[in-house]
C-alpha cells in the first residue's frame, strides 16, 4: 500500500482525501467533524481550519475498539460496557493521530491551539454517525479506516482542514 503523503480535510463533504506528493488521491474517507461546526478557539467543541501535522500517532497494536481515556488505552468497548465502566460521552477508540496547528494566529498559540486543544483523528463509537457533523471538535473515523490510515501515515504528515 502506498504511502499518504498529505491530507485533505473537507469539512462541507465530510471526507478525507489521502494524497500522494503529485496530488493523486491514494484513499477517501468519510468522516464526522463537529456538530457546531468549524472554529479554532479553546472550547468552542469546533473544529479548527487549517494546515495542521500528525504531532503523535497513538494506539499502535490496539485492539479495534480499544477506548482511550486521556490518551492511554484502558479496555475494549464491548468489555468496558458489559463491565459498567464510567464512559465519556464522545468515547475515542482504536487508534489517534494528534494533529498540532502550523499556522501561528489561526490554530496554533494561545487560545486557539490544536494540539492544546487535543484535536485528532480517531475512531469512534459512534459510527453510525460517520459522513455528519456529530463530532466534539475532532475528525472522527470508522474504526477499520482509522487503524488502516494509522499504518499508512507518518508523523509529520500535514493535514488540511478546509471548509
Amino acid at each position: 500500500m502506498p504511502k499518504i503523503d498529505h491530507i485533505i480535510v473537507a469539512v462541507n463533504k465530510q471526507l478525507m482525501s489521502c494524497l500522494d506528493k503529485q496530488d493523486n488521491v491514494l484513499y477517501e474517507y468519510p468522516v464526522s467533524t463537529a456538530s457546531l461546526g468549524t472554529g479554532n478557539q479553546n472550547g468552542s467543541f469546533k473544529t479548527p481550519l487549517g494546515m495542521h501535522s500528525i504531532a503523535q500517532k497513538i494506539g499502535s497494536g490496539c485492539a479495534i475498539n480499544e477506548v482511550f481515556i486521556g490518551r492511554q488505552a484502558i479496555g475494549v468497548l464491548e468489555d468496558l460496557i458489559s463491565a459498567k465502566h464510567d464512559l465519556p460521552e464522545d468515547i475515542i477508540t482504536s487508534r489517534i493521530l494528534w494533529l498540532q496547528g502550523e499556522e501561528p494566529g489561526n490554530n496554533q498559540g494561545e487560545g486557539i491551539d490544536s494540539f492544546q486543544r487535543y484535536i485528532y483523528i480517531h475512531g469512534t463509537s459512534d459510527e453510525d454517525k460517520i459522513g455528519v457533523p456529530a463530532s466534539h471538535g475532532c475528525v472522527r473515523m470508522r474504526n477499520r479506516d482509522v487503524i488502516e490510515l494509522f499504518d499508512l501515515v507518518d508523523e509529520g504528515c500535514q493535514v488540511l482542514i478546509q471548509k
